[in-house]
């Protein structure tokens, strides 16, 4: 991200340059309102009892920061026609999407979550891969916003003033599928990590999404994304750093994987933070590479460590 890139609203005045893909409650707090800055909810439900509770948020009937509008990973931000959930739409679905958000290409947005950062690094992600870089996440989400008596607003979300006019300009290589993984797996260069829980990874613990293989890709590398946090926010970058190197030893090439293509953008923000820069996200994640196969060989499971 160019850290020296500014966003002018309506009146001319400067949002400010983003420090990094990373901002504070007070770096918000401070712009909230501010011509050119956007403010988007990126809560999504989940399989099982995990983020049940940020699921009222993301469909508007819950708590949301002030003037924020809704990032509808769940919906109109995902591929109706794909088999799995949470696949990146094409460009002309994206681009209608973020203008009917009243998104315009000049703008700057923060992205935040109702569990503190998990599905917001997601819509980031989506964001860069479409070749917008005025992106950030909320450290802390909504959490640390209402912990620090920050305005909040209920119900649901006002409809954006006007159409924006975002245009997306996809940048390849950000998402990737089962065939580009597969050769990152072979590659000695790279290293595929999973932000799944470790039982999951191993295949000790259930799948929360029915019909799915237990364990992982041969080859991969567990790196629980939840490592990466204290309470909701990211570690701080030497620690990032130390987690990263554990896991990925000396490459620098990094896949992240996890159960639908979300949490591993959690991974994908903490090495960003890290300062590694050769990033690539698995869109289907296990959605895809668990599902069974009439040929195992076409997507090997292994279980155990």
């Amino acid at each position: 991200m160019d850290g020296e890139t500014h966003a002018y609203g309506d009146e001319g005045t400067a949002v400010g340059a983003l420090p990094g893909p990373l901002v504070s409650v007070d770096w918000l707090a401070a712009r909230l309102g501010a011509p050119g800055l956007r403010v988007f909810d990126a809560s999504v439900g989940a399989p099982g009892p995990v983020l049940d509770a940020s699921a009222a948020a993301h469909r508007g009937s819950g708590t949301r920061i002030a003037g924020a509008g809704v990032f509808d990973i769940d919906g109109a931000l995902s591929d109706p026609t794909a088999p799995v959930p949470h696949t990146m739409p094409d460009a002309a679905r994206f681009t209608e999407a973020m203008r009917a958000l009243g998104l315009n290409d000049a703008d700057t947005v923060i992205v935040y979550d109702a569990a503190g950062i998990y599905s917001s690094a997601r819509a980031r992600w989506m964001l860069r891969a479409m070749g917008f870089d005025r992106a950030a996440v909320l450290d802390g989400g909504l959490p640390a916003w209402t912990a620090a008596g920050l305005p909040v607003t209920e119900g649901a979300p006002e409809p954006a003033a006007g159409r924006g006019d975002f245009t997306a300009r996809p940048r390849p290589g950000l998402l990737v599928g089962a065939g580009e993984v597969a050769e990152a797996l072979a590659d000695p260069e790279a290293a595929v990590l999973d932000a799944r829980t470790r039982g999951r990874f191993e295949g000790t613990e259930p799948e929360p999404r029915a019909g799915l293989r237990g364990g992982h890709m041969p080859g991969a590398v567990s790196l629980p994304f939840g490592r990466l946090q204290d309470e909701g926010r990211m570690r701080a970058p030497d620690e990032l750093r130390a987690a990263f190197a554990g896991a990925a030893g000396g490459r620098e090439r990094l896949y992240f994987s996890c159960g639908s293509g979300v949490t591993a953008c959690v991974l994908a923000l903490g090495a960003e933070l890290a300062g590694y820069r050769d990033l690539t996200v698995y869109d289907g994640s296990w959605s895809e590479w668990g599902l069974p196969q009439a040929d195992p060989a076409d997507r090997p499971v292994v279980t155990g460590p």
